[in-house]
């Protein structure tokens, strides 16, 4: 990492720089945000946060002032072009036990990475993955610290060929990726899970709906089965540090890079966001 801020404060040894009381280290009474820098600003800045007060929001924390998060932000890009920023935002330090204090102040922790490699192939391989999600309407969408299934999920392989994994819930909807939001192409029609029980509503997801309305794509956030993305004729990811990534492969199912996915993702990448 290149950087760490504490409560805007920077820290020399990010290996001990928040107390052993902090609830986000506990029991990760927490929600987080991943951005990416490009050209020294950070894309889809409104669309972070905004979900990350909603997360506040849903779990009961009094969120940081927007002055002080973007203060952090500014900081840590300063001298630096490119990279990605982790925004973590957590109840506080004190207290034993679940039930939190009502006198507790946030931790904000910002952490600036250094940019991630551009791919060498243009689509990617993904696998399932056979860690189940939760379901749990209290905590579906917002981006809170408690990652264990998807930690287990991607310890389920090594390979490197394989980019990603398929989650599904507990019911056996299809919901997401271990890191990313999905996405289906069927009869030029574009359909997402609508994770109203699991998964995070992502911003770069949030985004692609968006364009696609506007170039006038049918957009549907739907339940999806398995059999929804082995029908597809395309399939891509999303996240907000790596943007579209075309799923090219899955088992011996393969799909081309459609028109629909290239043409989403060249307008997202002439979008101002």
């Amino acid at each position: 990492m290149f950087a760490t801020l504490v409560n805007g404060v920077a820290v020399s040894d990010a290996a001990h720089a928040v107390s052993v009381d902090e609830r986000g280290l506990s029991y990760g009474d927490g929600v987080f945000e991943t951005m990416r820098v490009q050209a020294g600003r950070v894309r889809l800045i409104e669309r972070h946060m905004a979900r990350l007060r909603a997360g506040c929001e849903r779990l009961g924390i009094a969120p940081p002032t927007e002055m002080h998060l973007r203060s952090d932000i500014a900081a840590l890009i300063h001298g630096h072009h490119d990279g990605v920023i982790k925004l973590i935002v957590t109840r506080g330090a004190g207290g034993r036990g679940y039930r939190p204090l009502t006198t507790l102040s946030s931790t904000r922790i910002a952490i600036m990475y250094p940019p991630i490699a551009t791919p060498s192939q243009p689509g990617i391989t993904v696998r399932w993955c056979n860690t189940r999600l939760a379901r749990n309407s209290q905590l579906a969408g917002i981006k809170h610290l408690n990652r264990l299934e998807q930690v287990m999920a991607q310890s389920e392989w090594s390979d490197q060929q394989i980019a990603e994994g398929l989650m599904l819930d507990t019911e056996g909807e299809l919901i997401c990726a271990t890191s990313s939001n999905l996405f289906l192409v069927t009869d030029g029609v574009l359909a997402t899970p609508d994770l109203r029980f699991s998964g995070v509503r992502g911003v770069m997801r949030d985004e692609v709906i968006k364009l696609a309305l506007c170039d006038g794509i049918t957009v549907e956030e739907r339940p999806l089965r398995p059999e929804d993305l082995l029908n597809a004729a395309e399939a891509f990811i999303t996240n907000a540090v790596r943007g579209i990534r075309p799923i090219v492969a899955l088992d011996s199912q393969r799909w081309p890079i459609g028109a629909l996915t290239l043409s989403l993702d060249s307008s997202l990448a002439k979008s101002p966001n």
